[in-house]
């Protein structure tokens, strides 16, 4: 036990505070009462300086016995004795403090979190990865394929027999709703119980994974990562119309199987690439979901240091699963993740800069550029006879003389602030000449101008209507102007701010530069770059990313990963279950090519995910949580899927793919809860209203309610597995908003009108995916009759249920089967993955 690591164990908890390396001994840590880097300063005491020991008179050299460290650490009296809560230090650790004071009370010096470590951490997760053997089993006959060998090896080790397989129509239903969200129609059902070939699941599987679907139910968790929304957040939380944009893109890569390594590599640094193409500059979308705080008032430096705080620790929790973040404002407690190691990976965000682009879709640029010559020519007359590029230069130069000497005029002051706060690298595009501005940068200027003119044009009342009158006229123009879509991207900062380590996570205190590098206990090579950092990423020599990402497949499989925390693979997360199971698929997903298609279909066809999830009482001693995986997991459906399946059964449901998010009813009031009344929710009219729930706007501060009733993430940070919940208002939210009803008023109708034999089996076809048994049958036909009777006595009230009937059915038995309907779409069956 070294001596210096006793002493400033004993300092701190003498302190209640943590100025000591959380890397000297790991048992330290728990007796960690505070948050405070190395060298920083507590009360005067500096750790990193001998001398402020005894300038604290806390240890007097050779005097063990009245040394006042000594005293309150051997102190009984609570509110006095150190540490304050906890276990006391053992009389070992006692003797140990008592003998170094007494010999002279020298100091080891101490590491900075200016300096890297480049030990290797002994923990499982951070070993490089080998593909271990296949395990032999007894029951070879079960094997479908290695995977199952893994899991049929832990429980023979146990004595557990694995499930058996479940029914046609169970695995149907599982498989169509884990790989496209979307239950399986009436006439999948009915062609697979037909279909008796061997490898009629695995036909089946085939096609779903071909389905566009596919990469609407992928691109959901994939964006909980990456903390998709349509609007900045924050107060003013104002609205992204292009965000869209990296979600279309997310769904067509994961529809043609980007590789994983490309992915990532895409997402990160797709405007690095060699002739970077639009689709991969839309990619890097992913940077830019960090929220953006709009507010006039705010620090602009201290608001992109949040940012950058934000893409860190997104970064280190999706292709890493370490929880970085605990690292901002001293080295991390428990990973071996120094606060240097941080601001290395810190670096990474800090050299990139907001970049809008063009990224038209299919059909859009031949219009647009036919129309573009004559609305040029249009609009430079227009901006000519209102003399806007002489208004303009002046209130660029009033801009200019604010930002260079701040206080002289507060009003313009005020304009600098909110234009900042209002325009993406503001200052830089204000600092090119306006006859050197391209065409994006000029627009973006002149419409800023045209849409807060500034205080000095503002009391020249004429020019204040000739202004706006100009603008009125250039919106009506661009009206003309066929729309191109755009979309939110980055590129290189060619001025990056120095790198430093801020001390205490305060970006105001500056500590030591730093370079961009990987954690060091990591690698402790080179990696300059954001390209290079996601190359690395992808490289042998990093033992997590693919751990990471097949644990989350597995997750999505099982309804738990192999490692239960998939955000934390550190020390303080789970064990993995399997360990060699998620080694072996790891090795697998990164030596075939990173195809996220082939790991899903492997895991999919395993006998381990056909198992019946029907629970056995064997079981709830043995394994509870179901983690030996001797049966499936019975999951519920997300939030999007459980809307998603209510209006696919109803018939109601729009499959269009990609494009723009969409506004469908919701509560009243909702929208009125942001800010100044500045949301506005325009419902989407028409088809638009039954479209996926992947595609409903997200507004961060007024969320769509449903969708957060049922566990959706609030998309600040990134999520990597969804709570869920059981509540009360889950069940009103199913019985009585508008959405669900009329999917219960839909399916009644189907029922009725496509049904010409028994509409109980059809309606069970259609909501659960199989036949009613006899009994099941039988109490659906009883609830039918006494839902009838109930509508015959009032037909005011059966009209209101069922307003729409179809030909040749009766009001009463129209409103009884809207009734039957809403029982079926609350069964715990529906909203459930069986």
């Amino acid at each position: 036990m070294p001596r210096a690591a006793l002493l400033a164990l004993a300092v701190a908890v003498s302190l209640n505070a943590a100025d000591f390396r959380h890397d000297v001994q790991p048992v330290f840590a728990k007796r960690c009462l505070g948050c405070h880097g190395p060298g920083q300063q507590m009360a005067g005491l500096r750790l990193d300086d001998p001398a402020s020991l005894l300038t604290k008179q806390l240890v007097l050299p050779g005097k063990a016995a009245t040394s006042p460290l000594i005293d309150r650490v051997t102190s009984p009296k609570k509110g006095y004795q150190m540490p304050p809560m906890g276990d006391r230090l053992t009389p070992a650790e006692l003797a140990a403090i008592r003998t170094w004071i007494d010999e002279g009370a020298k100091l080891d010096p101490v590491v900075t979190s200016a300096a890297p470590s480049a030990a290797r951490s002994q923990h499982w997760a951070f070993q490089p990865v080998r593909r271990p053997a296949t395990p032999e089993v007894r029951r070879r006959d079960w094997v479908r394929n290695p995977v199952d060998a893994f899991v049929l090896a832990r429980l023979e080790a146990e004595n557990i027999e694995p499930s058996p397989e479940a029914t046609k129509a169970t695995l149907l239903r599982r498989v169509s709703l884990d790989l496209t969200g979307l239950p399986p129609t009436p006439e999948e059902l009915r062609d697979f119980l037909a279909d008796n070939r061997p490898d009629a699941y695995e036909r089946t599987v085939d096609r779903l994974l071909a389905s566009p679907h596919y990469g609407e139910k992928w691109a959901r968790p994939w964006l909980d990562l990456a903390r998709y929304a349509d609007s900045d957040g924050y107060e003013k939380d104002l609205v992204r119309p292009w965000a869209w944009r990296y979600r279309t893109w997310v769904i067509d890569a994961l529809n043609k199987d980007l590789p994983y390594d490309q992915f990532m590599r895409e997402q990160l640094a797709g405007d690095l690439l060699p002739n970077a193409t639009v689709e991969q500059k839309i990619a890097t979308g992913f940077h830019r979901n960090v929220l953006t705080n709009r507010e006039a008032g705010v620090d602009r430096t201290e608001a992109r240091f949040e940012q950058n705080i934000n893409r860190t620790n997104t970064i280190s929790t999706v292709f890493l699963g370490l929880t970085a973040g605990c690292a901002q404002c001293h080295n991390h407690k428990y990973d071996p993740i120094s606060q240097r190691d941080y601001y290395a990976l810190f670096a990474y965000a800090n050299n990139l800069e907001e970049n809008d682009i063009d990224a038209p879709m299919p059909g859009e640029i031949g219009p647009y550029l036919r129309a573009r010559p004559e609305y040029d020519k249009q609009r430079e007359a227009l901006l000519k006879e209102y003399d806007i590029p002489k208004w303009q230069a002046q209130y660029e130069v009033r801009l200019k003389q604010s930002v260079d000497k701040p206080g002289e005029d507060l009003e313009w002051d005020f304009q600098v602030t909110e234009f900042k706060a209002g325009t993406d690298i503001a200052l830089k595009l204000l600092a090119i000449p306006m006859d050197k501005r391209n065409t994006r940068q000029a627009r973006i200027m002149t419409t800023r101008f045209l849409r807060i003119i500034g205080p000095d044009f503002n009391r020249d009342k004429e020019l204040t209507a000739k202004l706006k009158e100009c603008r009125e006229k250039l919106a009506k123009l661009d009206a003309t102007l066929p729309p191109i879509t755009q979309s939110m991207a980055i590129a290189e900062d060619g001025m990056p701010p120095r790198m430093y380590i801020a001390q205490g996570g305060d970006y105001k205190t500056k500590g030591p530069d730093v370079d961009a590098a990987v954690p060091a206990f990591l690698s402790a090579k080179p990696v300059r770059t954001r390209l290079e950092f996601a190359n690395w990423l992808a490289s042998s020599e990093n033992p997590l990313t693919a751990r990471v990402a097949v644990n989350r497949m597995w997750q999505e499989f099982f309804g738990r990963g192999i490692v239960r925390t998939s955000e934390d693979f550190g020390t303080q997360g789970d064990k993995p279950t399997h360990p060699e199971l998620l080694d072996w698929m790891a090795t697998e997903f990164r030596e075939t090519g990173w195809s996220t298609k082939r790991m899903h279909r492997l895991i999919v066809t395993s006998a381990a995910y056909r198992q019946s999830s029907k629970a056995r009482p064997e079981l709830s001693t043995k394994d509870p949580e179901n983690t030996l995986l001797a049966r499936q997991s019975r999951t519920r459906l997300t939030a999007e899927l459980i809307r998603d399946s209510a209006l696919a059964a109803a018939g109601l449901l729009n499959t269009k793919i990609g494009g723009p998010s969409v506004r469908p009813p919701q509560p009243a009031g909702v929208a009125e809860l942001g800010y100044a009344n500045s949301v506005k929710w325009n419902e989407s009219e028409g088809a638009d209203k039954y479209r996926r729930g992947l595609y409903i706007h997200f507004q961060r501060t007024t969320p769509y309610p449903m969708l957060m009733t049922f566990d959706a993430p609030d998309s600040n940070v990134a999520c990597t597995r969804r709570s869920r919940s059981n509540t009360p208002l889950q069940s009103l939210n199913l019985l009585n908003d508008p959405v669900f009803l009329e999917a219960a008023q839909a399916l009644a109708y189907r029922v009725l009108r496509e049904s010409h034999g028994d509409r109980a089996e059809y309606a069970f076809q259609l909501a659960l995916g199989r036949s009613p048994s006899a009994r099941e049958k039988e109490r659906l036909v009883a609830y039918l009759d006494q839902q009838s009777s109930i509508a015959a006595k009032d037909a005011k009230s059966a009209s209101l249920l069922m307003p729409m009937v179809p030909e040749g059915a009766t009001k009463t038995e129209a409103a009884a089967w809207a009734g039957v309907s809403r029982v079926l779409l609350n069964l715990d069956e529906f909203l459930t993955r069986e």
